[in-house]
């Protein structure tokens, strides 16, 4: 609240003062930036509370899936002995139960490997998106190089026909070369200007 000091007004005004002063302080503390936590507390908050969450609902469903898969296995295994003792029937029954269990304990597992597969490729995704921008600029920068390759290239036929434009023959040819050049020069200059951008 503060230290009060004494003035010529009363100390209750001024105490009334500072109430209303704290009550309006308290009003406006709205976002994260008004009470005084910073924007990077809030991230970890929530990224950890994340991942408890995410860990505690997968310990939940493998509890479940393990209890489910158990329960099957040990169902089917009293129902086979229950069905020897009652019917006599051959041991290829007890093999069906036994694969209705395993195909249980395999689907679950299946269904781990494609959470975990799926989280391997997230995780990849995430470390590479960095590299990602850097090779975009890289790669706009390799194929402006290479279109300027193209403009010296016609740059250089150009100059060697230049003489030759008081021939009509070789104009048309000259005209190809000059739009080409002008066309590698366009790809060429956009890739870099491209690059540049990002």
């Amino acid at each position: 609240m503060g230290f009060i000091y004494l003035t010529s007004d009363t100390a209750r005004e001024q105490v009334s003062l500072l109430k209303k002063q704290a009550k309006k302080r308290r009003d406006n503390l709205r976002c994260y930036h008004h009470i005084g936590m910073k924007a990077e507390n809030i991230g970890r908050a929530l990224g950890i509370g994340l991942r408890v969450a995410g860990r505690m609902a997968g310990q939940k469903l493998m509890g479940e899936a393990q209890g489910a898969g158990a329960a099957a296995a040990g169902g089917a295994a009293a129902g086979q002995v229950q069905q020897k003792e009652q019917a006599g029937q051959t041991a290829a029954v007890a093999e069906a139960g036994g694969q209705a269990a395993g195909q249980t304990e395999a689907r679950t597992k299946g269904q781990v490997a494609g959470r975990t597969a799926k989280g391997v490729a997230r995780g990849v995704g995430g470390f590479l998106r960095p590299f990602r921008r850097v090779g975009g600029i890289l790669w706009l920068e390799v194929t402006g190089a290479f279109f300027f390759l193209f403009v010296l290239f016609f740059a250089q036929a150009l100059w060697r026909m230049r003489e030759s434009w008081a021939q009509v023959d070789n104009r048309p040819k000259i005209l190809v070369m000059a739009a080409l050049m002008a066309a590698f020069l366009y790809l060429s200059v956009s890739s870099f200007w491209r690059a540049r951008r990002r």
